[in-house]
């Protein structure tokens, strides 16, 4: 086999095609038989994959194309180290042609035996993530090229295999997970890989592959949401501005760039806080904006519905009590934006079906229904209609629950039937100057055992958190929602012990993970649907109105108050778009009406519940 030795290139016009592939399958014969020199020029070759000369490129594609013909002849015993050269070449390294010799070399060999299968799919994976010489590269045009012809090439082989091999999806779908890069690799490697893995799902093998990858990008979404700390964030003075007077306070100072050093983490200005987000969090908000942009895709395509249900299985599994998920959720949000009648229907459903069942653990049904109430409070796009009727279904549950209790205040035996009053106050304080100004969802709402509910002996008013219940009187009050003047009491709303048993000093057992969103890159995706604090106009800004008339074109926190749409809703159907540029900018100037935990400011216990100075993380109930 002299042409094929490393010295003897010129020759390469003396051998044809067929007398090279005959020399291939010859070398492979004798090398089962003990004579390996002509096997071992053959490995040698597949090795070369830096600045090859056209000569020595036609010499690899021919080699290649020579074993795709003799793979009957390959042995996983005796030719172990040509398997493992096939396995280590890597696309990235070579032309078109030899790319595409390399691919036909290992579909034929996956197809051949299923003995190849795994490895042939491994490598082809192992190509989900771009050389460590090449990210720099794939920030220019010609990186961008070479990527497409590398991922189009790995696609088109996958796709082949799983044709010609029935279990392959299945073996594939472990290879991917086992593949995957842990948070701590390069940006660029990371999102390469999760560009695949949507590939996967939107594409041919999506039916047979499709929802593992949705459980898998969301499960590493959930690790990198978890990664972000929260520690870095500088909080200033406590102030004394009630929870839901703003939720980032003052205007963010704008990021001068020519401060920013491009070596150091970027900073994202919040009001007077700054936060430095670590590396995981730049990550995180590169990966949310391929997720959204996948998401819009599936709905261009008619697939939204398909996705959703994946993702509403992987929501149920790995978000729903994932600690500290701060951002991950909003994949949900974003999908249910993006088809409310649909997505966002059965959202709701499946929150309240596990809210009020008790086949689910307690922790569960405490976590569903705050993120009901957020979902609820914080969708845009949902009518005020339709939050009144789910609201319905959380007030009658509650007031069934209460109905069959003693009426003895226990904040640990009746954990969910509390967190469900919290949610129906919650969502009162975003929807009820809404609702109130619509009479028939008026009429709806007086005519729900509301009132009784919070009357009863168990006593939600002195257990749920302060700062909810402080709002939501105080609206209901202005509203005049209940038919006896100052029915209620609550002790000057200090955190009592009832109330730091359920979710006070001690620690945060309910959350509301849809908080304003805090990542740059994909916040454009969530904010034209976002409700925050500020376009919330509450009932009791016509008491402030009525003394302010000389000033009410002017909140007291700065927001141009011009017309009554800029701050509430004028219909029923949710509050109204805001096309202002400087009102669409207010998720930096708003804060999460999440509660802190009162340890951060000393044990203080004649203090009334403050206004967070930073964004709380979002904390699942855990075992009390």
């Amino acid at each position: 086999m002299g042409a094929v030795g490393g010295d003897e290139h010129a020759e390469m016009g003396d051998v044809s095609d067929y007398e090279l592939s005959h020399h291939v399958r010859e070398a492979l014969k004798s090398a089962i038989l003990g004579d390996t020199d002509e096997y071992n020029q053959i490995v040698g070759h597949m090795h070369h994959n830096v600045r090859l000369d056209p000569d020595e490129v036609a010499m690899l594609v021919t080699i290649l194309r020579a074993l795709s013909e003799a793979v009957s002849h390959i042995d996983v015993v005796h030719h172990r180290s040509l398997l493992s050269s096939i396995c280590g070449m890597s696309l990235w390294n070579y032309g078109p042609n030899v790319m595409d010799a390399l691919v036909e070399l290992v579909v034929t060999l996956a197809s051949s035996s299923g003995k190849y299968v795994d490895l042939c799919l491994d490598m082809l994976v192992s190509n989900f993530t771009p050389p460590f010489n090449f990210l720099e590269i794939l920030k220019q045009p010609r990186g961008l090229a070479k990527k497409d012809q590398v991922l189009s090439r790995v696609h088109f082989a996958l796709k082949g295999i799983a044709d010609l091999v029935p279990l392959a999806p299945s073996r594939l779908e472990q290879i991917v997970r086992e593949r995957i890069p842990n948070v701590f690799a390069k940006e660029a490697q990371i999102v390469v890989y999760v560009e695949n893995m949507l590939m996967l799902e939107g594409g041919d093998m999506g039916e047979l592959v499709g929802n593992s990858m949705i459980f898998e990008l969301v499960n590493r979404l959930i690790d990198l949401d978890v990664e972000i700390g929260w520690d870095e964030v500088l909080q200033d003075d406590v102030t004394n501005k009630g929870i839901f007077e703003m939720e980032l306070e003052d205007m963010a100072r704008p990021i001068d760039e020519t401060e920013m050093d491009m070596d150091e983490p970027q900073r994202v200005y919040t009001g007077r806080k700054v936060l430095w987000a670590n590396v995981a969090a730049q990550k995180l908000d590169t990966l949310m904006v391929l997720m959204f942009d996948h998401l819009q895709a599936a709905f261009n395509n008619g697939r939204l519905v398909q996705v959703f249900e994946a993702l509403l299985q992987s929501f149920q599994s790995t978000v729903l009590n994932a600690y500290k998920s701060k951002f991950a959720q909003f994949v949900m949000f974003y999908a249910c934006s993006l088809d409310p009648d649909d997505c966002g229907m059965q959202f709701v459903s499946r929150l309240l079906e596990i809210f009020s069942s008790t086949v689910y653990p307690q922790d569960w049904r405490m976590s569903a229904v705050a993120y009901l109430a957020s979902y609820l409070s914080r969708a845009k796009f949902l009518s005020d209609s339709y939050v009144t009727d789910v609201l319905e279904s959380i007030v009658d549950w509650c007031y069934k629950y209460s109905e069959i209790q003693s009426g003895e205040i226990n904040p640990k035996n009746h954990r969910v039937f509390y967190a469900g009053c919290q949610a129906i106050m919650y969502v009162l304080c975003f929807r009820l100057r809404s609702i109130m100004d619509t009479p028939l969802l008026k009429s709806k709402l007086s005519n729900m055992p509301l009132e009784q509910l919070l009357k009863h002996g168990l006593n939600p008013l002195e257990v749920c958190l302060p700062s909810i219940v402080e709002e939501f009187l105080h609206q209901t009050k202005a509203a005049r929602l209940f038919r006896v003047s100052g029915t209620f009491a609550f002790h000057d709303l200090l955190e009592s012990d009832l109330s730091r048993a359920f979710g006070g000093f001690e620690r945060l057992d309910m959350f509301f993970p849809f908080d304003p969103y805090l990542l740059k890159k994909s916040d454009s995706y969530i904010r034209p649907n976002f409700m925050y604090w500020k376009m919330v106009r509450t009932t009791s800004d016509d008491e402030h109105d009525e003394d302010d008339d000389d000033d009410d074109d002017v909140d007291e926190e700065g927001v141009r108050d011009e017309d009554e749409g800029n701050h509430g809703v004028s219909n029923g159907m949710g509050p109204m778009s805001f096309e202002d540029d400087n009102v669409l900018d207010m998720k930096l100037n708003e804060m999460s009406i999440t509660p802190r935990d009162s340890f951060m400011f000393g044990n203080d216990r004649h203090k009334k519940m403050q206004m967070p100075s930073r964004i709380r993380p979002s904390t699942s109930p855990e075992s009390l």
